[in-house]
């Protein structure tokens, strides 16, 4: 019965995962289509992130669809979400997990690197936020969840020009949720620590030593999975979360407390 109901908590939901072809932000797509919501999943190549909806569609009962563009320019924002307010006629959720930072002492980041960063992670958020908003006041229902970052919390090695987006993400959370709080909108975060997957590997290729401190500092002693990070954000997505707003929830194994 409780598997049945976890099955069937976002039912009739619609829900838009950007980032969502590959890595944290399709195991979010994947758990919120598995929770009964349709879900439009997004990515900047346009064959993955078409096969990544078709392999989606295949595991669950709900639609999934796709979008495939690069988020920071407003004009795709625009497009993408009155693509799925056609097809669907609303969005019940926002997940705000598009971005990918360049993890490098600062003083070697260059000013494309820089720009790239703050585009991918920061600009998808605000750009996503501004042009879904509009229907979710219309409709008085809403559920933003962003993908934040824990090393805005505990400075991580190398990850100054990536917190500095995050750290953003982190800032515009509060601001929306109080804003949007009667509208019956929440606004949270959701920050995981070191995760499990390409863009660790690719730094780990790198710096093997850079990756082993930043499993160190973590009390459970791994980085997260995909999947944990993904039940957070389900959570929040569902209406049993719905007096939680403003929040920054760390979902981080302990290497930040309180």
């Amino acid at each position: 019965m409780e598997d049945r109901l976890m099955s069937e908590s976002l039912k009739g939901k619609v829900a838009i995962v950007t980032g969502s072809a590959r890595g944290i932000g399709n195991a979010i797509a994947l758990k919120l289509a598995q929770s009964g919501a349709d879900v439009v999943i997004s990515g900047t190549n346009e064959e993955r992130t078409k096969t990544a909806a078709e392999e989606m569609q295949k595991l669950t009962n709900s639609k999934v669809s796709y979008y495939a563009g690069d988020l920071s320019d407003e004009g795709n924002v625009e497009e993408m979400v009155e693509n799925a307010i056609k097809e669907s006629g609303k969005i019940d959720i926002l997940v705000n997990n598009a971005g990918g930072g360049v993890i490098l002492p600062f003083l070697e980041q260059t000013p494309e690197t820089l720009k790239m960063t703050i585009d991918r992670n920061l600009w998808t958020t605000i750009w996503s936020s501004y042009k879904v908003l509009p229907h979710m006041v219309e409709a008085g229902y809403g559920r933003i969840i962003n993908v934040g970052a824990d090393s805005v919390r505990n400075g991580l090695w190398d990850h100054a020009a990536y917190n500095a987006a995050k750290g953003g993400v982190h800032a515009m959370t509060t601001g929306l949720a109080r804003e949007f709080a009667d509208k019956d909108i929440t606004v949270n975060t959701v920050a995981p620590p070191a995760v499990e997957g390409e863009l660790l590997n690719k730094i780990k290729e790198r710096d093997a030593g850079l990756t082993d401190k930043y499993i160190e500092i973590i009390p459970k002693g791994r980085a997260a999975s995909t999947a944990e990070v993904a039940d957070a954000v389900w959570y929040l997505s569902t209406d049993g979360a719905s007096f939680i707003t403003g929040q920054v929830i760390s979902v981080n194994g302990g290497s930040n407390m309180l």
